[in-house]
């Protein structure tokens, strides 16, 4: 009768250490799933960052473009320094041939090109904005 009660406490135990055991792996893999869930929004966070820093370079741009400050006679590529660290701006421009409501050729149109590019995790990225402007000669 002992023996009988020793061994059913013992496959107790058992069966206790195999549910524990059981548990901690569905922990596991719980908060391995979470640590990757982090990972991804973090990853997400930082191309969110990088995407806003060139949409401000472009606007920037186009503001000093727009004003005069920066001249549309040239195509020119400028790595934009301390401000937009690994950032790259190219610009280009091009005449645009429009006519009035009587049919006047309207000079001095130009469609002007934005286009920034930077590295990110050593894959290229890219933005770009196109715009138009009125220089009067």
């Amino acid at each position: 009768m002992r023996n009988a009660r020793k061994s059913r406490s013992l496959g107790r135990r058992a069966f206790v250490l195999i549910e524990v055991m059981l548990g901690v792996a569905i922990f596991s893999a719980g908060v391995l799933a979470l640590g990757r869930c982090a990972s991804n929004c973090v990853a997400a966070e930082s191309e969110r960052q990088e995407t806003e820093r060139a949409r401000l370079a472009l606007e920037n741009r186009m503001a000093e473009v727009e004003a005069g400050e920066i001249p549309i006679d040239r195509d020119r590529s400028d790595d934009l320094g301390d401000a937009f660290p690994g950032m790259t701006l190219k610009q280009s421009r091009r005449q645009v041939s429009a006519k009035n409501e009587k049919g006047v050729e309207i000079n001095g149109i130009y469609e002007v090109d934005l286009e920034v590019d930077w590295t990110t995790e050593n894959e290229p990225q890219s933005r770009e904005i196109s715009f138009y402007v009125l220089r009067s000669r």
